[in-house]
């Protein structure tokens, strides 16, 4: 049976990601685009915290 495709590994490590997510909400989340980016740098973020319990595991 197949197995299904992997989730991409982030590049950039959690203190990366943190830090634009703080810059970010630091300036504002009052437009869409902003509120659309921070959204995705949370995904991102949450995909590099189960790889690195993963790794740990």
């Amino acid at each position: 049976m197949p197995r299904p495709p992997a989730e991409p590994t982030p590049v950039r490590s959690l203190a990366e990601l943190n830090a634009e997510i703080r810059a970010l909400v630091d300036c504002g989340l009052g437009s869409l685009e902003a509120r659309q980016k921070y959204e995705r740098l949370l995904v991102e973020w949450g995909s590099a915290v189960q790889d690195g319990v993963a790794e740990a595991a």
